[in-house]
Parts: C-alpha cells; sequence; structure tokens
C-alpha cells in the first residue's frame, strides 16, 4: 500500500520503506535513476532555453530584430538542445547510476540484507562513497554473524546447567534420589554456577557495548597483586604451586578501577594455576615503564599450541583442561581494554604460558 509500513523485520518492527513501493521489477536504484534524469532534463531545457536565448540578444536576431525567418534563430537553439542531451547522458552514466546504485543498496542494508556489495565506478568521490559503504555493509555482516554465533554459545551453555538442575529435581521428585542434604547442596552448586555464567554475560556485555562504569582511584598495584594472590591461595596450595609476586620498588600509585583490576588478575592467576603441574611454580611480576603499566603472570605447564593460542581470548573458548565457562580470559581482556590497555599471551608448547596486561600508569604524586 504507498506510503504503508512494509513487512516485519527479522526483530518483528514494522518498517516504512524508503521508496514508495513500484511496479513488479523496479528496483530503488532505477527508480532513482529516472527521477534524477528528469530534475536533470528540466534543467538543463531551461538552460537551453535562457543559453539560446541570450546568444540571439547578443547577436542581434532576437524576436525585435526581425519578422523574417531566419535560420540562425532555429539552428542556435538545436544545436544547444543537443549538447545538453549529450551532458546529460554522460551525466547520468557519470553520476546518476553510481548514486542510485548506492541509494539500492542502502535500502537493502536497510532491510537486513548485509551481504549486498556495489561496484565500485563514476567519478572519485563516488568510488569513495562506493568504498567506505562496502566497508560498512561487510562490518554489519560480520557483527551480525558474531552476534548470532554469541547467541548460539549462549544456548549451549544455558543448556547444560539447566538440564542438569532439571534431571536432578525430576529424580528427586520421582524418588530417585534421596531429598537430603547433599542433594541440596549438589543442586545449589548447579545453581551458583548458572548464576556465575549470567553474571559473567552481563559484564562481559556491558564492556562491549563501552556502558562498564570504570571507579578509577590511585591504586597501589604491588598491594593488588598480593592480594589476588593470597585470594587463590587454597587452590595453589591444593596443587602445591609457589606463586611469586615481583613488584618493582618504588612503584607510583596508579589510577584505575581495583575491583576490576583484581577480577582481571583473579582470572590471570586462576588459569595460570589450572594449567600449572603440580608442585610447578608461576611468577607475577609488576613494573612501570614509559608511562605503561605492565603486569606478567607466567606458568610452566604444558603451553598452547600456536592454532589454540589465536582463539584463547575469544567468548567460549575452552581448553583441554578448562571447566569453567569459556568467559574469564574474553571479560579480563574487555575489562583492560575498558581501561585503555592491553591484554595478550605468549606461549610455547612444553614450556609455560606468559599472559601480558599493559595499561596506562596515570600515575599519581605519591609512590610507595
Amino acid at each position: 500500500m504507498p506510503g504503508g509500513f512494509g513487512p516485519a523485520d527479522r526483530h518483528g518492527r514494522h518498517t516504512r520503506p524508503f521508496w514508495p513501493p513500484g511496479p513488479p521489477g523496479r528496483s530503488p536504484a532505477r527508480r532513482f535513476a529516472r527521477r534524477l534524469a528528469l530534475v536533470l532534463l528540466m534543467l538543463l531545457t531551461l538552460s537551453a532555453v535562457g543559453a539560446s536565448t541570450v546568444v540571439m540578444w547578443l547577436t542581434g536576431r532576437g524576436p525585435a530584430a526581425s519578422a523574417a525567418f531566419d535560420p540562425i534563430a532555429v539552428i542556435v537553439p538545436v544545436v544547444i538542445l543537443v549538447f545538453v542531451m549529450v551532458t546529460m547522458v554522460v551525466t547520468m552514466r557519470r553520476i546518476g547510476l553510481p548514486f542510485g546504485d548506492v541509494v539500492g543498496a542502502a535500502d537493502r542494508v536497510a532491510a537486513g540484507d548485509y551481504g549486498v556489495r556495489i561496484v565500485e565506478r563514476g567519478p572519485r568521490f563516488l568510488r569513495v562513497v562506493a568504498r567506505a559503504f562496502n566497508g560498512m555493509a561487510a562490518t554489519l555482516q560480520e557483527q551480525d554473524r558474531h552476534r548470532r554465533d554469541f547467541l548460539a554459545d549462549i544456548a549451549h551453555e544455558l543448556r547444560t546447567p539447566l538440564a542438569v538442575l532439571q534431571g536432578r529435581l525430576e529424580g528427586v521428585a520421582d524418588g530417585v534420589y534421596p531429598r537430603d542434604e547433599e542433594t541440596v547442596n549438589e543442586l545449589l552448586a548447579e545453581t551458583r554456577t548458572l548464576a556465575r555464567l549470567v553474571e559473567d554475560l552481563g559484564t562481559l556485555a556491558r564492556a562491549e557495548r563501552g556502558v562498564l562504569g570504570l571507579r578509577r582511584e590511585a591504586t597501589d598495584v604491588g598491594a593488588l597483586l598480593h592480594d589476588a594472590g593470597r585470594a587463590l591461595a587454597p587452590e595453589s596450595n591444593a596443587k602445591r604451586i609457589t606463586v611469586a609476586v615481583d613488584v618493582a620498588q618504588r612503584l607510583p600509585l596508579v589510577d584505575l578501577d581495583p575491583i576490576r583490576i583484581r577480577q582481571v588478575l583473579t582470572n590471570l592467576l586462576s588459569n595460570a594455576i589450572r594449567h600449572s603441574a603440580d608442585g610447578g611454580s608461576l611468577e607475577v611480576a609488576g613494573s612501570i615503564a614509559d608511562g605503561m603499566l605492565t603486569v606478567t603472570v607466567t606458568d610452566h605447564g604444558e603451553g598452547i599450541s600456536p592454532e589454540e593460542l589465536a582463539g584463547i581470548f575469544e567468548r567460549f573458548h575452552k581448553g583441554t583442561r578448562s571447566t569453567g565457562s569459556g568467559l574469564g580470559l574474553t571479560i579480563a581482556r574487555s575489562l583492560v581494554e575498558a581501561h585503555g590497555g592491553t591484554l595478550t599471551a605468549a606461549s610455547r608448547p612444553g614450556q609455560g604460558t606468559t599472559l601480558t596486561m599493559a595499561l596506562p600508569a596515570r600515575a599519581g604524586e605519591d609512590t610507595i
């Protein structure tokens, strides 16, 4: 219906089409080109009439000059009109059609077709527009793919603890499992796993959207490293792993969010302990140089293959010995990037792994 709302998109919303519906087989780009051609024809025709009138007046062959038939008075307007028509055709081929391609492709992207691409043609400025449009469409297509993959991964990760809970509860209801304290504690453990996964997803979503609030304050990084090591002492002691913390002397106070950075350090240390052999060791070092705070966590475990190393910061990536949700390192990197820093990894199979966090120092006046 002209002027009405179009069909619902994939989100269930109805949108008003940019172009009014036309006969079948006519694309928005072609309709735009026809309209542009009509406008140009009118403008150029008016220009031709004006130009021919000026020429006739300048040559003394205007309407007031003579009432007799003058061939020049006919030839000049015809020549100008032909020139105008040729100019219009060339202009349409050089500008109108490429611009119509951009408009038609934009309409398809608005409808959710992110696979559309434009052939780069026409003047330089239109080629630049087409190149920028193709880059935008490729980015939107990649983001849409990531969104779909993320939703699929979330559904998969939530399905496992929910299935366990449902199975155990049905077993309790049917009398297969006893209704004792041990069973209740096992079910509570599953709910905690589910709650932790949901919390991790929320933190990751806020970080990636750029709405994760940071409460920066002057922080003693050395004390933060020691606190993170002590918090994971039960895990390291259970595997008889020695955690050595080395902090540079007179380290300045650094302006950062201590809670978020402690979460990062906890993730890095927990990951290092998990991948270290029993009775092994790992080192944590912190220093400031050239305005950057650098913290490294090094283990001497089995290491990571180059193929797996390329994806350890991806969402839901799990190594061979991973027991978590696969979001720990992803969240750690997002929190570090929210501080304007970077988180990188280097590893060699059989020789261990080093995770390096680099943050802008933003040091205060005091030192420790």
